[in-house]
């Protein structure tokens, strides 16, 4: 079997090195290629070899099938081709993230609903005198956690300390002194400052920020850490080549149709080199991509227990519950603290309205957070973290698997080393990295691309502000 692949070999670098060597007879098969991939109008195509001493990238000294346009047109379809293997080696990933992105956003939405709806099912059946009244209250709040979550740079402390603050007038009034109802505005202000000295509701309030606290700052940050891994990805999919990579990539991929060579494909160390070269910014992004990885899994694992989102915010309303219980149990004591500093109030008794939330529409979503499920935030993320810890060494590999699964002759083959057909490719293989590109015999490579320089910055914000 072995004595037979190589007996093949031999003869397809025969049949390659025949047309190289100036037995070019015809352009129809470098026509065919030209016209299947669309990459132009076959107006000014030669039908037979020309010289080629006005192409400034795939010069030969033998007869050629290109002329200078439709050099230019290769380089582009040179550089569109490498875009499109990015986008295809990174599809599944860009996927994954944006897949549970979206469904994490759409879980926290959820549960803030669901929290919401609780704490409104408390005070309509427990507490369905201050319902009405408590009912704004108890949507700001919401709203806030959602501002929270999705990004807005306000204060987790500074917003649950200004619900009770509102929701002791509300509660002073109805179950501290009932009947009290339509005190003054200023009234209503002096109990919503006093909340702070008297602490009607003990320390749950504290209880309360210090939970939110820690469950809401994960949460925010993992969902923007996602985000910013689709933000890197779309960036390195959409990478700019340099002059020298796309000329690099010209040579590697369409200056062997120029003689012929539609079927011929560069040699393995060819194509890592020249790879290596176009992705050497990429391939920075390496590290900071698996420490970003690392503080995914850091992040995942700070938001299970106590300070689980989940768990925070479907018992928040069991903590109300609590506050109102121990305003109820010090009522004595409470108002005469707050008669020393607001004055009594003057009673004007009317009918609390009703209680006009709907439970049974509103809590229709609550099966799907069900304590016995096993479709739990943790279960989500637990998976999500396993499918992503796969891509940890993506940027790091990413030149050497485009070379081994989409652009080089396999091993054994003949292959195109940028000049001729050969056995094999015989200058040194660089490895990745900008500084490894010092020694690269096929690209040059200047510098660090302003842009991947951006993203590593974003990359490195995210992992030091959590590890």
């Amino acid at each position: 079997m072995g004595a037979k692949s190589l007996c093949l070999g031999a003869l397809v670098l025969l049949l390659l090195r025949a047309a190289a060597a100036g037995e070019l007879r015809s352009c129809e098969d470098a026509r065919k290629v030209f016209r299947l991939r669309q990459l132009g109008p076959l107006r000014g195509f030669p039908q037979t070899p020309r010289a080629g001493v006005d192409l400034q990238v795939c010069s030969s000294k033998n007869p050629t099938c290109c002329t200078k346009k439709m050099e230019e047109r290769y380089q582009a379809a040179a550089k569109q081709d490498i875009q499109q293997v990015l986008q295809t080696s990174s599809a599944m990933l860009k996927f994954l993230i944006s897949r549970n992105a979206a469904a994490f956003q759409e879980t926290f939405e959820m549960l803030i609903k669901l929290a919401e709806n609780y704490t409104s099912t408390l005070f309509c059946n427990t507490h369905r005198n201050m319902a009405v009244e408590a009912a704004t209250h108890v949507q700001e709040f919401f709203t806030d956690i959602g501002l929270f979550i999705f990004g807005t740079d306000i204060s987790t402390e500074d917003f649950v300390n200004r619900f009770f603050d509102t929701l002791f007038p509300v509660v002073y009034s109805h179950m501290i002194n009932p009947g009290l109802r339509d005190v003054s505005l200023e009234y209503a202000e002096c109990l919503r400052m006093a909340t702070r000295d008297i602490r009607p509701f003990g320390n749950v309030p504290k209880i309360v920020a210090r939970q939110m606290g820690r469950s809401l700052l994960p949460s925010r940050t993992f969902l923007q850490a996602l985000n910013l891994g689709i933000e890197v990805i779309n960036t390195t999919d959409h990478l700019h080549f340099s002059k020298d990579c796309s000329r690099a990539l010209l040579r590697m991929q369409y200056c062997p149709h120029c003689q012929g060579l539609t079927l011929s494909k560069p040699c393995m160390g060819y194509c890592l080199n020249v790879v290596r070269g176009c992705l050497a910014n990429m391939a920075e992004v390496d590290l900071h991509w698996q420490g970003y990885i690392q503080s995914l899994e850091e992040l995942s694992s700070a938001m299970h227990g106590t300070y689980d989102i989940e768990h925070v915010l479907l018992n928040f309303h069991s903590l109300v519950n609590d506050a109102l219980v121990q305003a109820h149990i010090n009522g004595p004591e409470l108002s005469e603290q707050v008669n020393k500093i607001c004055g009594p109030p003057v009673r004007k008794p009317t009918q609390s309205p009703g209680c006009s939330f709907d439970q049974n529409k509103d809590n229709q979503g609550l099966k799907m957070f069900s304590r016995d499920s096993e479709e739990t935030l943790a279960n989500r993320r637990k998976e999500f973290i396993g499918h992503l810890r796969l891509y940890r060494a993506f940027y790091g590999g990413l030149a050497d698997q485009l070379c081994a699964n989409e652009l080089a002759a396999a091993d054994g083959l003949p292959c195109w080393n940028g000049e001729d057909v050969v056995r094999s490719y015989t200058h040194r293989v660089v490895g990745s990295g900008i500084k490894a590109q010092s020694g690269n015999p096929e690209v040059k490579v200047k510098g660090t691309d302003p842009v991947i320089s951006q993203i590593i910055d974003k990359l490195k914000h995210i992992i030091q502000f959590w590890l």
